[in-house]
């Protein structure tokens, strides 16, 4: 019996093997929905997006519609069209939420997974400290306020990261955040004091799993034997001792941890207070990875959604995900709860259905804000709430002496809130050759700051062909915002 397929919305992407810019468009199929484009030289691709299942949301139902915010001062000009004019240009649709820093491309593992391809032998000078005080300054002139993530590569390695940080925080971001695979932090419990004294807020933390051997798969194994695992929850204990916020981050492979999903939950909790959260990113390939970009087993956003409920149905229901605020809606999910314990000691969560309205959630778990029919939310209204939701939710405590700043209602309301007795479950989707969906470029919220001054959407920044090669290539390479502009792909 064949099966209709119906077009539900038309975008552009790129093709994966050439890059240039072609038609797309979301197609349900039956069950799924499966996001398909044709490139005139290299073929047709598909890839599914949704399959439905009982109780996950539908497609249609899955909307947030948003006014767009263009950038007030954009540092390049149309030219090509998107996504081809990154800098950003003037059509934009979205403002800064968070602020990416590659301050090295060096690491101390060689994890068969890395969306930069770092750690290798080849990799590029650190940028130097003038160069990174330009482009803090230039972030300051065009996003002031906005949260700051200090990534490489491994921040860590870099002995002058604390001062990194102060300059950072003297240019008045929100949230200081340092992408880490806690080696470094785990070795030293001095160092975490050090980095929380020059001003850091939270860890980004990579924990793909609750064990060795969930991990392994994408991050390979320490020198003689040591536990990959033992060494990360150092880290959380010598972060929690110096009052930094932490947040668990996994990468998930359906082949490979995804079904351990529900166990890295229940330990999320059993670590304690100082993890502010668990973060979930479904396997994208760019960068370093296994397998074939084109044949390769695929995760999805409801596809994490699905695993969770059925993994941990104590702790996750489908009803209690909301779409986000700020990015495009297939970008992301998130849910806010309040920890609680049970009879046998045993942590659990209870769900804080109002506690995300202030930043991106509905009013009640029935999502009545999300859906096609729902009136717009101003871009760069939802751009602030998540910027300072973020940088409340996941920061260390302060200390008791310090006077707590309520420039509004929403600062009120965090005060009296208890947010480390809180935990933020969110997964985000990334998008590589395959999926990428312009119309969700235009809407990202995470950019990477360059050292020629320019700032990236996330996925376009390590966005890689079938070949490997990059949109976007000499990611530390510095010079004039113009330099890469004129590159070989074309729309």
């Amino acid at each position: 019996m064949s099966v209709t397929a119906r077009t539900l919305h038309r975008t552009q992407s790129v093709c994966p093997v050439c890059l240039r810019r072609i038609d797309a468009a979301y197609v349900r199929e039956g069950e799924t929905v499966f996001f398909r484009k044709t490139c005139p030289q290299h073929g047709s691709f598909a890839v599914p997006v949704l399959r439905q299942a009982e109780g996950l949301p539908a497609f249609e139902d899955w909307q947030r519609p948003k006014t767009p915010s263009y950038p007030a001062r954009p540092l390049t000009e149309a030219a090509q069209g998107c996504p081809f004019d990154c800098g950003l240009c003037p059509g934009h649709a979205q403002h800064t939420c968070t602020a990416l820093l590659e301050v090295t491309l060096r690491c101390d593992m060689a994890c068969p997974v890395c969306y930069a391809a770092a750690g290798t032998a080849d990799v590029p000078p650190d940028p130097d400290m003038a160069t990174l005080i330009r482009q803090l300054d230039r972030l300051r002139q065009v996003s002031p306020g906005c949260n700051v993530q200090l990534s490489g590569g491994e921040p860590t390695q870099r002995d002058d990261l604390p001062d990194i940080i102060r300059a950072v925080r003297a240019r008045g971001f929100g949230l200081v955040q340092v992408n880490s695979n806690g080696l470094r932090l785990g070795r030293d419990p001095a160092y975490a004091v050090g980095l929380r004294e020059a001003g850091l807020d939270s860890v980004y933390l990579q924990w793909d799993g609750p064990d060795d051997a969930a991990c392994a798969p994408l991050r390979g194994s320490l020198p003689q034997g040591e536990s990959l695992m033992a060494r990360k929850a150092a880290a959380v204990r010598h972060c929690a001792a110096a009052g930094l916020g932490v947040v668990l981050v996994a990468t998930l492979m359906p082949e490979a941890n995804l079904p351990r999903l529900g166990d890295l939950l229940r330990q999320a909790l059993r670590l304690g207070p100082a993890v502010r959260g668990l973060h979930l990113q479904p396997f994208s390939r760019f960068g370093r990875y296994p397998g074939d970009l084109l044949t390769a087993p695929r995760l999805s956003l409801f596809g994490v959604l699905e695993a969770l409920c059925a993994q941990a149905p104590e702790l996750v229901r489908p009803e209690h995900v909301h779409p986000p605020g700020c990015e495009h809606s297939l970008c992301s999910f998130s849910a806010v709860y309040a920890r609680e314990t049970g009879p046998d000691g045993t942590p659990g969560l209870r769900l804080l259905a109002d506690a995300a309205s202030p930043c991106c959630g509905p009013a009640s778990p029935a999502r009545p804000a999300a859906g096609p029919q729902a009136a717009p939310l101003e871009a760069a209204e939802g751009a602030r709430r998540s910027r300072q939701f973020v940088a409340a939710h996941w920061a260390g405590a302060e200390p008791e002496a310090a006077p707590v700043a309520a420039a509004d209602d929403f600062s009120r309301f965090l005060a009296r809130a208890g947010v480390e007795r809180r935990f933020t479950l969110s997964c985000m989707a990334f998008q590589d050759a395959l999926d990428l969906d312009v119309e969700r470029v235009r809407g990202c919220c995470i950019h990477v700051m360059r050292p020629d001054g320019r700032m990236i959407p996330f996925c376009l920044q390590n966005l890689t062909a079938v070949d490997g090669s990059m949109l976007y290539p000499d990611r530390l390479r510095t010079g004039s915002p113009q330099a890469e502009s004129e590159g070989e792909h074309a729309p």
